[in-house]
This record gives C-alpha cells, sequence and structure tokens, in this order.
C-alpha cells in the first residue's frame, strides 16, 4: 500500500490523480491522509481510500500507517518540526519500508540558513538517522507560485513585487509529482537513498515570467517593483513573523543568482525534458483571465 500526505497541496493532489490515472491504485492500494477527510473525497475511488489523521496525533499516524509500504511526506508548518519527527516514527514502527520526501532545493546549499531550510535539513536528518528507506525530492519554487498574482493580474493587469529581474529555476509542480510516482511506485531500491534535485529547464525571472503570462494571455501586463519593506509587509500579513523573515532571507539569496542553477534530474528520470513556464502558464490561463 502507499500512503499519501499532504493532499491538500498541490503535489500531493498531483500525485493522489497520477496514480489513480496511471491504474497503480488498482495493483497496489492508495491510502490518502488529510486531517479534515471531507476536503479531498473526491479523490477516492476504486483502491484508493481516505483516512483521517493528524501530524500532531502520533496516535493517528499509527493507525494510518499500518499496511504501508511506501509513503510521501509533505509538511507545511516550520514552526512544528515534531510533525515530521511523529510520522517518522509511527512509519518505522509501522514497518514502511519507503519515505518519500518532499524537501527542497536550498537543503544542499551551505549558504541558506533560514528558518524554512533549516527545518527541511533537520527532517531530512531524522528521515536518515531513523534507519527508513529514503528518497529526496527537493524542488526549486513551483512555477504554481505565480497563481498568488492571480488576482492582481486580473484585476489590473499588475504583478508587484520585489528584485523583479532575479532568476529562478523554477520547476512545473507537475514534474515534482511524476517524480514523485516513480519513487513511489518503484518496488526496488533504484531511487533509495537519492536525493533528485527538480528544476525547470531554464532560470526565469518574475519580469520574464510577467512577459510570457502578457504573451499567452494576449493582454498587456506591468511588474510594478516594490521596496523590500513594501515586500516584508506583504509578507507579514500573510504569515507569521518567523516564517515572513525567512522568506524575505530567502528572497535576498534569490537576488544574488543562487536560485538560477539549472539541473537535468527531471529529464533524466522522467526521459522528457522538463516543463517550461509558457507550458504551465498556457494550461492555467483560466485563472488569470478577467471575470
Amino acid at each position: 500500500m502507499i500512503l499519501l500526505t499532504g493532499v491538500t497541496g498541490t503535489v500531493g493532489r498531483l500525485v493522489a490523480e497520477r496514480l489513480r490515472a496511471s491504474g497503480t491504485a488498482t495493483e497496489e492500494p492508495v491510502r490518502l491522509l488529510s486531517r479534515d477527510p471531507r476536503r479531498i473525497a473526491a479523490l477516492a475511488g476504486p483502491g484508493t481510500e481516505v483516512v483521517g489523521g493528524d501530524f500532531a496525533d502520533p496516535g493517528s499516524l499509527a493507525m494510518a500507517l499500518k499496511g504501508v509500504r511506501a509513503a510521501l511526506l509533505v509538511t507545511a508548518d516550520p514552526l512544528t518540526p515534531a510533525h515530521d519527527e511523529h510520522f517518522v516514527a509511527a512509519a518505522r514502527s509501522a514497518g514502511v519500508r519507503h519515505l518519500v520526501k518532499l524537501s527542497a532545493q536550498a537543503v544542499a546549499e551551505p549558504d541558506a540558513t533560514d528558518l524554512i531550510t533549516r527545518w527541511q535539513r533537520n527532517s531530512e536528518e531524522v528521515i536518515r538517522a531513523s534507519g527508513l528507506g529514503w528518497t529526496f525530492l527537493r524542488p526549486r519554487s513551483f512555477m504554481s507560485n505565480t497563481l498568488g498574482w492571480a488576482r492582481s493580474v486580473r484585476d489590473e493587469g499588475v504583478v508587484r513585487g520585489m528584485d523583479g529581474t532575479s532568476p529562478n529555476a523554477t520547476v512545473d509542480p507537475r514534474d515534482i509529482a511524476d517524480a514523485a510516482v516513480l519513487s513511489l511506485a518503484s518496488t526496488g531500491t533504484g531511487h533509495v537513498g537519492r536525493a533528485y534535485a527538480l528544476t525547470g529547464p531554464a532560470a526565469i525571472s518574475p519580469v520574464q515570467q510577467v512577459a510570457v503570462l502578457s504573451e499567452v494571455l494576449g493582454r498587456p501586463l506591468r511588474f510594478l517593483e516594490v521596496t523590500r519593506d513594501q515586500a516584508y509587509e506583504a509578507l507579514r500579513a500573510r504569515y507569521p513573523v518567523p516564517v515572513a523573515d525567512a522568506l524575505m532571507e530567502s528572497a535576498v539569496r534569490q537576488r544574488s543568482g543562487a536560485k538560477a542553477r539549472v539541473e537535468p534530474t527531471v529529464e533524466t528520470l522522467l526521459g522528457r525534458p522538463p516543463g517550461t513556464y509558457r507550458s504551465w502558464a498556457a494550461d492555467h490561463l483560466q485563472a488569470f483571465r478577467p471575470v
């Protein structure tokens, strides 16, 4: 059995959909874990069940992990590192053989010392020390992060941001999901002990992404540069202060070119080139079109 966490998020949902579409769920059952199973009830079907569980409740994790061979671990709260520790301990006790962890490329970069990267680094260390077989997926920023621009694009034809010319080798989350499926579905050891750096085919800046969106939408869009203080206040409005600080620190690293390196891993793993931002944008146009 394969267990997926993080199914309310982008990558987890894509993995669940791919396992169902590929027929994997008919060959090996898939279990989807959520704190609120009602939110993912639509993903249930032949070979796929939905169960309740909470990273803060080790007992619920023990129940969910019974009979599981491989699991996808996606956690999202850097202020609660115990969530990863609870899951790993429960997985070890349940006899899980392979843990696929959604991590981040910054983990492998010594100059990345922000809170979020330290949390992901610690999570990887906990998994390594557990004795479980593991695979780490280390993506660069998701192309889908630009969905955060959707409202201002629809309403104003404007994107506001800091350091609009700084490059990032952003990755299509569908490629991350395909790498996860490949790792989870393998019953051998080919992906065990591997850390996969996942990027898109080219580094692209926010200004360039806005230009691509403008072309595929067929309407003029503008990128408006904001100050660091303005960008930080926007982060403070959405996140706790420690997380806002970490995101700002990460953004400053991007300005220096630290996130521009393109890796060949997606093509090596999947046997095809990684998706481009233009392709991703064309497939998500509806989110950016004026109502």
